[in-house]
């Protein structure tokens, strides 16, 4: 698929700058007069040289972008969520599920059941996804914890050949999560930035970013229409930092 074909990047390439639009045709492998089997074909592109240097900061989310490497969606057969470890494992061995430690982290004006680790409410301010304030009750939750690539599409896109330790480490690191607002969350499902971005345009780089980190750090390969997307994305923000994140990549084993 091209630029110009990808529904997302053509309702706003009218509105790009002539430069940012030559970065994108530069990290997305494409030039005006190459036809469309070029433009389909290949890995990933990009080196240190032309515009897309010249607007891609080192450490930038656009930058990491040009790493990651290009391949057609594997199967989905044999995904299974237990396939990616028991949901919300204590991997950091701090006493607390993952779920916890996101929401501790996540929310404002928290209670905890313990004083420490269950959190029975709090509020999510400005929602990542939706721009709005949304209550945390425990057993009434409109809040989410979402794994930013999600894992079925990981699955889809290398982790399927990982051994199951790097799968439980990749499902709960604190890099892919962030509490958001359910409904949001269900919407995007397992979609990736080709097919589903947060409503809240204020928060599109971040996320992008973040998918961006996620997957560099994990090996995680993008398909041409989703590099497309992202980059579309990065170039209206092309300082945007590559978020770090410090959790391991392979869980240890108990």
């Amino acid at each position: 698929m091209t630029i110009g074909q990808h529904p997302v990047i053509r309702a706003r390439r009218s509105a790009l700058p002539a430069a940012a639009l030559a970065a994108l045709l530069a990290l997305s492998g494409c030039s005006p007069d190459e036809d469309a089997q070029d433009r389909g074909a290949g890995g990933a592109q990009g080196g240190t040289g032309g515009p897309t240097a010249s607007l891609a900061a080192s450490g930038s989310a656009l930058r990491g972008l040009e790493a990651l490497s290009v391949k057609g969606r594997a199967p989905k057969t044999g995904y299974e969520r237990s396939r990616f470890g028991s949901a919300w494992s204590d991997t950091d061995r701090n006493g607390c599920g993952t779920r916890d430690d996101i929401l501790g982290r996540d929310l404002r004006s928290i209670r905890f059941r313990d004083g420490h680790c269950v959190v029975v409410s709090g509020t999510l301010v400005n929602d990542p996804y939706t721009g709005k304030d949304v209550r945390y009750q425990r057993g009434r939750s409109k809040v989410d914890i979402d794994h930013v690539v999600a894992l079925s599409d990981a699955w889809q896109k290398g982790a399927g050949r990982w051994e199951r330790d790097k799968r439980v480490a990749f499902a709960n690191d604190p890099l892919n999560l962030i509490a958001v607002e359910a409904s949001a969350n269900r919407r995007k499902s397992d979609g990736d930035a080709a097919t589903w971005l947060p409503v809240n345009k204020a928060y599109r780089c971040p996320y992008v970013a973040r998918q961006v980190a996620v997957k560099k750090k994990y090996g995680v390969w993008v398909t041409r229409a989703e590099k497309d997307a992202m980059a579309q994305v990065l170039v209206g923000c092309p300082t945007t930092a590559l978020p770090i994140g410090s959790a391991p990549t392979k869980a240890p084993r108990r």
